[in-house]
C-alpha cells in the first residue's frame, strides 16, 4: 500500500472527493482526471444492464456482498462533478460508505456511478454490447492490472450472454481507443472462452 500511481500536483485539497471507476475511466486516456491511484471495492460487481431510454447496454455496478472489484480512484478537483455527471449521463451517484483499499497515500472519500435498479429492463432480444467500448475498457485493465486484473474484469461482470457488436472497423463508441495487436488478441481470446456470441461485420 502507499504506492502513488497519479501524476500531476500531490498537494491536493483533502476535502476533494474521488470517482471509483470500474470500467472505461479505468482507462486513463478516456478523462483528464490526473491524480489516480490503484483501487478495490468490496460488495460489488459488474454488469451488462439495458435501461430505459437507451438503446445499447451499460456495464454498471451492481451490489455483491461476496464479490470484489479492481478500479481506480481519482481526485474530482473542487468537486466539480458536472462534466463527469454529463459523461456519465443514465447512472446516479453513490457515496461508498465501506470496503474500499486503495493506493493513495491520503483519506479518499468517493462515490461511485451505478444504474439504478428501477431503470434497468430485460429485453427479450437485448441489443448488442459495443466491442470498440469493451476494447477501451480491456485496455485500460490491461495497463493498469494485467492480464490477471483483465481476466478478472470478466470473472467479475456479469450479462456475457449479451451479444457483442464488433464494430473496430467503424468505432461506435464515442470513447474509442487503437489497440495494439496484443490487447486484441487478449479481447477476442476471452470472449471466446466465455463462449460470447460476436456480431461480425457483414
Amino acid at each position: 500500500m502507499g504506492i502513488c500511481w497519479a501524476q500531476g500536483n500531490l498537494g491536493q485539497d483533502m476535502t476533494d472527493p474521488f470517482f471509483f471507476g470500474y470500467g472505461s475511466l479505468v482507462n486513463r486516456d478516456t478523462h483528464g482526471y490526473s491524480q489516480a491511484f490503484r483501487a478495490r471495492l468490496k460488495g460489488w460487481r459488474r454488469a451488462w444492464r439495458h435501461t430505459h431510454g437507451r438503446e445499447g447496454p451499460f456495464l454498471t455496478g451492481i451490489r455483491c456482498a461476496q464479490s470484489e472489484i479492481h478500479g481506480l480512484v481519482a481526485r474530482v478537483p473542487g468537486a466539480d462533478w458536472a462534466a463527469l455527471d454529463l459523461r456519465e449521463e443514465g447512472y446516479e451517484r453513490h457515496a461508498i460508505e465501506d470496503g474500499l483499499d486503495h493506493d493513495s497515500t491520503h483519506p479518499v472519500t468517493a462515490q461511485i456511478y451505478a444504474v439504478a435498479p428501477a431503470r434497468m429492463v430485460y429485453p427479450e432480444q437485448p441489443a448488442p454490447i459495443l466491442l470498440s467500448y469493451l476494447d477501451v475498457v480491456i485496455q485500460g485493465y490491461l495497463r493498469e492490472f494485467g492480464e490477471e486484473g483483465a481476466q478478472a474484469f470478466f470473472d467479475t461482470t456479469d450479462g456475457w450472454e449479451t451479444p457483442i457488436r464488433d464494430d473496430r472497423a467503424a468505432p461506435v463508441y464515442p470513447r474509442h481507443k487503437i489497440l495494439t495487436e496484443t490487447e486484441r488478441s487478449f479481447v477476442d481470446d476471452r470472449l471466446a472462452k466465455i463462449g460470447a456470441m460476436v456480431l461480425r461485420a457483414d
